[in-house]
């Protein structure tokens, strides 16, 4: 019986090996998970009946703060009626603390067996791997984020200082009859420099604002719903481990009753596993459709636009923000635009 529930489809079972003398990175971050499962219990002041159990979302959740016991007034015209009540109250509470220091104590015990050796731990090679590349790529797009936001401040104060100069030069034009036109000459330069600056800038800003958005909320809402789904993974095995126990031995009515408890546990464990698998599969398809839209749009629009300013191009380079639609500040404005509030 327990092999056909024990089943698995899109999944298998591997043991994890150690050898328990020498420690491991594994081992450096044990105390941090061990950390992550203790500080998710409920507050005793508020308590949560949480159908999920450790790490789970936030579904079937039932705050028992919103559950009061009759007012003063009505407890001075019926005890009897706010006792129960205060009673039921606590009651409740205790069964909310009771469930999740079980599956704590479940968790926790399959993450020790996990890292030494003495358990086994469901994995989806392809699923897992596909995770991996993208944790991987979200630490280079990062990189690329950070170096673009440093070229966009560097540039910036080169353009700022081409406005000075500029002002310099127009200013000693007037006032050096001898050097009128050289300095002229150069007053124009540095002023046209500025306004092709000022135009690069912007498609560079344009492009740092996209790479952000694709990083710190495209990406990191996949990457919370894999962490929601990691969570799952150990509740699931922590509860196909605590079934397969149960298994074995004396089939007698309170054993019977045991097993039929913890097969329901296990299917509800199992059930939410699934689902949240499947919600990562889906939402790194989707993720990586995104990502090749948006990264092709802003690397041919940073392309385009570098190579129109050191090219001196400047209709070339007002072409480009306009047919990506980056807009600038209008000339004569008084607002301060974006590079005032960098």
């Amino acid at each position: 019986m327990t092999d056909s529930i024990l089943s698995k489809a899109a999944t298998m079972e591997i043991p994890i090996n150690s050898n328990g003398d020498t420690r491991t990175a594994e081992d450096d971050s044990l105390e941090q998970d061990l950390q992550q499962v203790m500080v998710s219990g409920p507050n005793l002041n508020e308590t949560s009946i949480v159908s999920g159990g450790y790490g789970g979302a936030a579904e079937g959740i039932i705050p028992t703060s919103s559950i009061k016991a009759p007012s003063m007034h009505h407890s001075n015209s019926n005890p009897m009626m706010s006792e129960e009540a205060t009673r039921g109250v606590a009651v409740e509470k205790f069964d909310s603390v009771k469930k999740w220091s079980i599956n704590t104590y479940k968790c926790t015990k399959q993450m020790f067996s996990e890292r030494f050796g003495r358990g086994t731990k469901t994995v989806d090679m392809e699923l897992e791997a596909q995770i991996d590349v993208l944790r991987e790529t979200k630490l280079k797009y990062e990189c690329i984020l950070r170096l673009a936001r440093d070229l966009t401040n560097h540039f910036y104060n080169m353009v700022q200082t081409q406005q000075a100069l500029g002002d310099t030069f127009a200013d000693l034009s007037q006032k050096s009859p001898e050097l009128q036109d050289e300095f002229g000459y150069n007053a124009e330069t540095q002023r046209l420099l500025c306004k092709n600056g000022e135009t690069l800038l912007g498609a560079i800003n344009f492009f740092v604002s996209s790479i952000n958005t694709l990083v710190n909320k495209t990406m990191e809402d996949t990457l919370m719903t894999i962490k929601m789904y990691e969570n799952a993974r150990l509740e699931f095995d922590a509860y196909r481990t605590d079934l397969e126990e149960v298994s074995v031995g004396p089939r007698d009515a309170a054993a019977m009753m045991r097993i039929e408890i913890a097969q329901q546990q296990y299917q509800v464990q199992k059930d939410k596993y699934e689902r949240l698998r499947s919600d990562v599969t889906i939402k790194l398809k989707f993720l990586d459709e995104n990502k090749v839209k948006v990264m092709h749009k802003q690397l041919l629009l940073f392309h385009n636009a570098i190579s129109a300013y050191f090219a001196g191009n400047q209709q070339q380079l007002e072409q480009t923000l306009r047919q990506f639609n980056v807009k600038l500040k209008p000339p004569g404005s008084d607002k301060p635009s974006w590079l005032e509030e960098q």
